[in-house]
């Protein structure tokens, strides 16, 4: 039998600052910057008002924040309302495949303060945790294309990067992680391709979360855990929890040395599912290229992946915040309207608008031909892509898009700005600038809570 889940926790307990290259380091800072302002943006929607009425509600021992909200409740409580305001608007980070940072970092930045840990001491415990993550993702197929089923592997993740903040010695952390796989969420990512519209989407990653600190404080008071979950290549975490796929060497193979959830980053530019973002690029860039009207666009058409065939992607009534995010036709109709990238798209008078909503009818969505993959020499899959009629001609785009891995990353400065607006509505200038300036320059702050107040109004 293997030793992964142990490794998992020398890892996490043994890795020093000293052993963070400055470019991973780098790369947790944004996205810890990206994932705080989807969080910020998300604060006037349904979900964000429900997700603090409810942290309100289970407040206990005031220990952690909720982003953009006044006072203390438990770090559980903390990290159950944050990930679901960093997941409420379909704007958080992909790694690794998925939304792996609402499973991971909600946990950790709880705990981070917490514990009264610093800066630093945080941007290592969330790399940590993504790191352990992503190779879970691979070895459960998720990462090759092995299909979206969900993210409970990532509790091993959020688990490990709390604990280390906990400052949990290696069996301690060992019995952690042996907890963690007993109190992750079922693969309920694949129902919500038969038809869903409801909020918990991708589950619930804010429950979830709670379950990794639950781990990592009941090990630090010796309660003992599964300690070859991840072991038992016929019986364990794989198996129990549903994953087709599981290959235990993408796990440790050369951990510790080589970092995996920096590769394929996508900060989305769009607040809604990756799937038609290339074709989203393509549209945005030819209408700002020939300054085109929406009463000028007699039609569009849109390429985008196979899947955007599939149930989710095929629903017409803009009927809640969930399944807009899933439409590709109203997200085209709000590029061509010029709405606002961000939590605008989901105001209830932009879901109601009748021009957008008209709109909608000229718009088709196909997956893309056979023939668009010859199409600039090196492009690598996904290939997306725009025909838009107007002015009795048809302008053409092709691209692979921003959601191809390593393609059309966002700039940092796209990324700042990004916090920026979603942060509009919640912080004022002055706050922002400052949240800015401490998130990026997070390795100097002296303690978590001092970052969280930048970010509350």
């Amino acid at each position: 039998m293997s030793d992964i889940t142990r490794e998992l926790a020398r890892f996490a307990v043994r890795t020093r600052w000293q052993d963070l290259p400055p470019s991973v380091a780098h790369e947790t800072k944004l996205i810890l910057l990206d994932s705080i302002g989807c969080a910020l943006g998300a604060l006037t929607t349904d979900k964000g008002k429900m997700s603090v009425a409810l942290a309100r509600r289970l407040g206990g021992t005031p220990e952690s924040s909720v982003i953009g909200l006044g006072g203390k409740v438990s770090c559980a409580t903390a990290a159950h309302a944050n990930g679901e305001l960093m997941l409420a608007l379909d704007f958080s980070p992909i790694i690794a495949g998925g939304h792996d940072g609402v499973y991971v970092i909600p946990s950790v930045l709880a705990m981070a303060q917490s514990a009264g840990a610093s800066g630093r001491d945080l941007i290592l415990a969330t790399a940590l945790g993504l790191e352990v993550s992503a190779r879970l993702a691979r070895a459960t197929g998720r990462r090759g294309g092995g299909g979206f089923t969900g993210n409970a592997y990532s509790n091993f993740g959020a688990a490990a990067g709390a604990g280390r903040l906990l400052g949990l010695d290696e069996e301690r952390l060992l019995h952690a992680l042996g907890v963690a796989g007993h109190l992750c969420m079922v693969l309920t990512y694949a129902r919500w391709g038969y038809g869903g519209r409801y909020m918990a989407k991708y589950g619930v990653p804010g429950w979830q979360g709670t379950g990794a600190l639950t781990a990592v404080l009941l090990a630090e008071m010796g309660y003992t855990g599964d300690t070859t979950v991840l072991d038992d290549p016929e019986h364990g975490f794989a198996y129990y929890v549903g994953y087709k796929s599981w290959d235990p060497d993408e796990v440790t193979h050369e951990l510790g040395k080589t970092w995996s959830f920096t590769g394929g980053m996508h900060y989305k530019p769009y607040p809604c599912c990756g799937v038609f973002h290339g074709a989203l690029d393509c549209l945005a860039g030819i209408i700002e290229q020939h300054d085109l009207a929406p009463e000028e666009i007699e039609s569009v058409t849109a390429y985008c992946g196979a899947s955007v065939e599939a149930p989710p992607f095929t629903w017409n009534e803009i009927d809640s915040i969930a399944g807009a995010q899933f439409n590709p036709r109203y997200a085209v109709a709000l590029l061509v309207h010029g709405v606002k990238r961000g939590v605008e798209w989901y105001d209830p008078d932009t879901m109601t608008d009748p021009a957008i909503l008209e709109f909608m009818d000229r718009v088709v969505v196909t997956a893309y031909p056979d023939d668009m993959k010859a199409v600039g020499g090196d492009l690598a899959p996904p290939f997306s892509g725009v025909d838009v009629a107007a002015r009795g001609r048809t302008f053409e785009g092709r691209t692979a898009g921003r959601g191809a891995a390593g393609r059309s990353r966002m700039t940092d400065e796209e990324i700042v700005e990004k916090f920026r607006h979603n942060a509009a509505r919640v912080l004022t200038r002055e706050k922002t600038d400052r949240a800015v300036e401490a998130l990026l320059e997070l390795e100097g702050v002296a303690d978590v809570s001092q970052l969280m107040r930048e970010v509350t109004p």
